[in-house]
């Protein structure tokens, strides 16, 4: 079969994707690739067409079980032999899959890259023609991606231990330059083809709020979902506070951390993904992978620590095209948790104090740029591609800030007053950050201040009874604009030679803001849709997604895994009325036509019937 025909018999598409087949016939030519694609743009196509193409077992390497699970099952949905080896099978399973491979009757094994290293696997590799290792999420390898995983740097040693080198494949969604060169270094990859497709997804619509009450604002925002929903917070504690809030206000909600016991997660995350569960509250630790394809909708209740993180884990919505929305409540507090968070991060690693003072550089260098995300008043989409080095001038249009009523308000006075007050405080030999520049000029009673002597300070009081909010506003607009920055070190503000000319220039200084002025933003009613589709036959489609959770529950699977909502959506604007006609449906291959392609166009017809 040619690789077209593959991809319409076992994934029912009539073409590939953008960037697809070009990894697709590197592979095929026997050549190494690294593919960087946005999520949900289909790079695992483009190791598993190959794989269905050339003799031998392909290894793919996945950093999460529930990654490997979700796949296998929808390979194996689509007539595809393919098998996981992890933890989490019993010793029956782990000999069948080895069986299975030895005979050559799997195509793809789904392992965790510590089972690499273990003796009895490079024993069973040992045996086996292996056309192509792929390394899924490759981000990992890196030192300088946010999802480092120390045991991907044994993929390399794997690949060469190997009688016959295999061609190696890498894929990941999220990856700078420094994380691509490294991913090239350390997997050994040989003068690869490169190729990165762009890391926009027009399907997503990003917005960040500036809450009073990030509670109020979460069950307002839920209330107005329908789909799946992921609540992501920084901290154990705020996933539980969230998750009980959601409880008691009727949402089917659950809380997933890693100071949940393995089991506890396991449900939790099994209850989402088979929809017993419309909204579950998360650490970061959820979600890598999970292909759940009806998530409409990712609320970051805490700002993250970098642009790379967010992108990944908003990602998560809207994974089959769908229009998703994703949220970000953004509030001051956040900056001190994730500041904290990084001064004690990389502790447990094995590296030199040097090593861990670079790291501790980088992120906070990384939180700065997430900082200034979430202060912008700018287009959020241009700005995410643009730090990933995708330059774009135009604005996208349907983003929170692109549809926001904003009007230019002249801050010469008040920026004047803080550039005053950072400055005397300098003379004071006293600096301080921003949270106390915003009590010496507000006048506040704090104890502290007077402790210290500042009450005397000039600027002390001169914008007493300015609004709080208004007033950091203010200065995250200075320091964004670079009219001082915060000293890492010591989290103190610091003029900038830009600060110095304003005041001497004596020029005025305006800035955008929302005419809202802290009221509830504005929400689009609708989002663009991907396709027109989407808009045909919503009574057919809840129809089809019951029987889709029947046929689901049946087989012991997830729902998306019979089919992604997408196809659903393909059916409803198709409307196949006999079983060779289902098989024009988007995402529908020979297997699933056969078998679900009766049933589906029976409800199908059943429906047609009621509207004559």
């Amino acid at each position: 079969m040619t690789k077209l025909e593959v991809l319409q018999k076992y994934f029912g598409h009539k073409s590939f994707r953008g960037g697809q087949e070009r990894l697709i016939d590197c592979v095929l030519n026997g050549g190494d690739c690294l593919g960087v694609m946005p999520t949900g743009a289909g790079k695992s196509a483009c190791f598993q067409v190959p794989a269905l193409m050339k003799d031998g077992v392909t290894i793919v390497i996945s950093p999460l079980i529930s990654l490997m699970q979700d796949q296998v099952n929808q390979l194996v949905q689509n007539g595809i032999e393919a098998a996981c080896i992890n933890s989490a099978i019993s010793s029956q399973e782990y000999f069948a899959a080895c069986e299975a491979a030895e005979q050559g009757r799997l195509k793809l094994l789904y392992v965790a890259p510590e089972r690499l290293e273990t003796e009895g696997f490079q024993n069973l590799c040992s045996r086996l023609n292996i056309p192509l290792v792929a390394v899924d999420e490759a981000h990992c390898v890196s030192h300088w991606g946010q999802d480092f995983r120390p045991s991907y740097l044994k993929i390399r040693e794997f690949v060469e231990s190997l009688p016959n080198r295999p061609v190696v494949g890498a894929y990941t969604a999220t990856a700078t330059d420094a994380v691509k060169n490294d991913i090239v270094h350390l997997l050994g990859l040989h003068e690869p083809f490169s190729l990165t497709t762009g890391f926009d997804r027009p399907n997503l619509y990003f917005e960040v709020r500036r809450p009073s009450s990030k509670t109020v604002e979460l069950l307002d925002i839920l209330r107005g979902n329908s789909g799946s929903a992921i609540v992501y917070c920084s901290t154990r504690k705020n996933v539980e506070k969230v998750a009980d809030v959601l409880s008691r206000n009727g949402f089917k909600a659950g809380a997933y951390h890693a100071g949940m016991s393995t089991e506890e997660r396991a449900r939790v995350q099994n209850d989402f993904i088979y929809d017993r569960l419309d909204v579950i509250a998360a650490t970061n630790a959820f979600g890598m992978g999970i292909d759940k394809s009806n998530i409409a909708l990712v609320v970051h209740y805490n700002m993250p620590k970098d642009i790379e993180s967010y992108y990944q884990e908003a990602g998560r919505a809207g994974r089959d095209g769908s229009a998703a929305r994703c949220i970000m409540l953004y509030g001051f507090e956040d900056v001190k948790t994730a500041e904290f968070m990084i001064n004690v991060s990389h502790e447990d690693e094995n590296i030199s104090p040097e090593d861990r003072a670079e790291l501790i550089k980088r992120d906070t260098m990384r939180l700065r740029k997430m900082e200034s995300f979430a202060r912008t008043n700018g287009c959020l989409r241009r700005f995410i591609l643009n730090y990933f080095g995708e330059q774009t001038d135009g604005d996208c249009g349907n983003c929170g800030n692109c549809l926001k009523d904003f009007e230019t308000v002249d801050i010469t006075l008040e920026a004047q007053k803080i550039l005053s007050c950072i400055f005397r405080l300098k003379q004071r030999g006293f600096p301080l950050g921003k949270t106390n520049v915003c009590k010496i000029l507000l006048g506040s009673e704090d104890k502290k201040l007077a402790d210290w002597g500042l009450t005397t300070l000039s600027t002390y009081g001169i914008m007493r009874g300015e609004n709080t909010s208004w007033l950091r506003e203010i200065m995250e607009y200075l320091e964004t604009e670079g009219y001082f920055l915060t000293d890492n070190d010591r989290h103190v503000c610091v003029l900038t030679s830009k600060a110095d000319e304003f005041i001497k220039s004596k020029n005025s200084l305006t800035m955008r803001t929302d005419k809202q002025n802290g009221k509830k933003p504005y929400i689009p009613k609708k989002i663009p849709l991907q396709a027109d589709e989407q808009h045909q036959n919503p009574e057919l489609f809840e129809r089809l997604r019951e029987l889709r959770k029947k046929q689901a529950a049946a087989l012991g699977v997830p729902p998306y895994v019979v089919f992604a909502d997408s196809a659903l959506w393909s059916m409803c604007a198709v409307l196949p009325k006999t079983p060779s006609e289902f098989l024009t449906v988007s995402g529908v291959g020979a297997r699933k036509a056969e078998r679900y392609g009766r049933i589906f166009v029976a409800e199908i017809n059943d429906y047609l019937k009621t509207r004559t």
